[in-house]
C-alpha cells in the first residue's frame, strides 16, 4: 500500500508512522492492486483527529476519528474503513454487477459518446405556495418539481431527499 502521512500542527514520530503503516497493510487483503492511502494527523486546540482516505481505481473510502491519543485512533479508524470497503464492494457487486475493487478501471480506453439533448419539455408555470408544490410532487411521483412561488414570483424547486423528507431550492437573485 502506498501511504502518504501528513501532520497538521503535529510532528508525526517515526514510531507512529511505522504502526500506522503496519495496521493499514491489513487492508491489502481487500485489493488486487496497490491502493493509495492518505493519512492526516491533525492537532486542534484540545483534540486530536486522525483522517484516513483510501483511493483505489477512482473509488474513495474515508474515515475519521477524534480523541486524545493517535495510537488509539488508528484502532478506531480501521474498522470503519473495513466496513465501508465491504459495503462498497457488496453494493457494486450486487447492484451494478461489477467487482468495484477487484478490477482495474481504465479511463479513456473506449470511445466516449458525446452527450446530446434528446428531449425538450415545455410547461406553463402557475404561481403556487411551497405546500401546493409538495402536493404536486407527491401526486406526480417525481423526485423534483419546478414551480413559480406565489409571493416572491421566483422559480423554486422542491425535491425528494434520500431520507424521505422534502428539500427546497431557492435561487438568490
Amino acid at each position: 500500500m502506498n501511504i502518504d502521512i501528513i501532520g497538521r500542527n503535529y510532528e508525526v514520530s517515526e514510531r507512529l508512522k511505522e504502526i500506522t503503516a503496519q495496521k493499514l497493510q491489513k487492508l491489502d487483503k481487500y485489493f488486487d492492486a496497490e491502493p493509495k492511502a492518505k493519512v492526516a494527523f491533525k492537532k486542534e486546540a484540545n483534540s486530536l483527529t486522525l483522517e484516513v482516505m483510501l483511493d483505489y481505481t477512482g473509488r474513495l473510502v474515508r474515515a475519521t476519528a477524534t480523541g486524545d491519543n493517535f495510537y488509539d485512533l488508528i484502532d478506531v479508524v480501521l474498522p470503519k474503513l473495513e466496513g465501508q470497503i465491504r459495503k462498497h464492494r457488496t453494493r457494486f457487486d450486487k447492484h451494478q454487477k461489477n467487482a468495484s475493487y477487484k478490477e482495474a478501471m481504465t479511463y479513456g480506453a473506449g470511445e466516449e459518446r458525446a452527450k446530446e439533448l434528446v428531449k425538450t419539455k415545455k410547461f406553463a408555470l402557475t404561481p403556487m405556495t411551497v405546500e401546493e408544490a409538495i402536493e404536486e410532487l407527491e401526486l406526480l411521483g417525481h423526485t423534483f418539481y419546478l414551480f413559480l412561488e406565489a409571493k416572491t414570483h421566483t422559480i423554486q424547486v422542491v425535491y425528494l431527499r434520500n431520507d424521505g423528507d422534502v428539500g427546497l431550492i431557492v435561487p438568490e437573485v
